[in-house]
């Protein structure tokens, strides 16, 4: 399974909502989100600042990532975000890549004005 980051804020009756059931509450209801999709709910935060909540989850693959990222934004009582998280052994994976890459108005390497 891999690992996302989700995190956001309450919006609205979202807001009044979390107030009402409180943190564990919201947890719960969390919990069973990613299990529903076959996934795990590694940790929740709340946060005071720029988001509301943090958490981590295992999911399946990306494509239930974005059903419940979708199924959350979607109650308009959430914005929230999600990121692909991966390991250091990944990242050395990708260091170890060399693709090739033009940037918009570079010329390909190896050429001459």
């Amino acid at each position: 399974m891999a690992k996302y980051l989700c995190y956001g804020n309450f919006v609205g009756d979202g807001l009044k909502g979390l107030v009402k059931e409180g943190g564990s509450g919201r947890v719960a209801s969390v919990k069973k989100l990613f299990e529903s999709v076959g996934g795990k709910l590694e940790c929740y935060y709340y946060a005071f600042g720029k988001y509301d909540y943090f958490i981590i989850a295992d999911l399946p693959d990306n494509v239930s990532a974005a059903s419940v990222s979708l199924t959350v934004s979607g109650s308009g009582f959430v914005r929230n975000n999600i990121v692909v998280l991966i390991t250091p052994e990944e990242m050395d994976q990708v260091a170890k890549k060399s693709p090739s890459y033009r940037g918009p108005g570079q010329q390909q390497p190896g050429r001459r004005g």
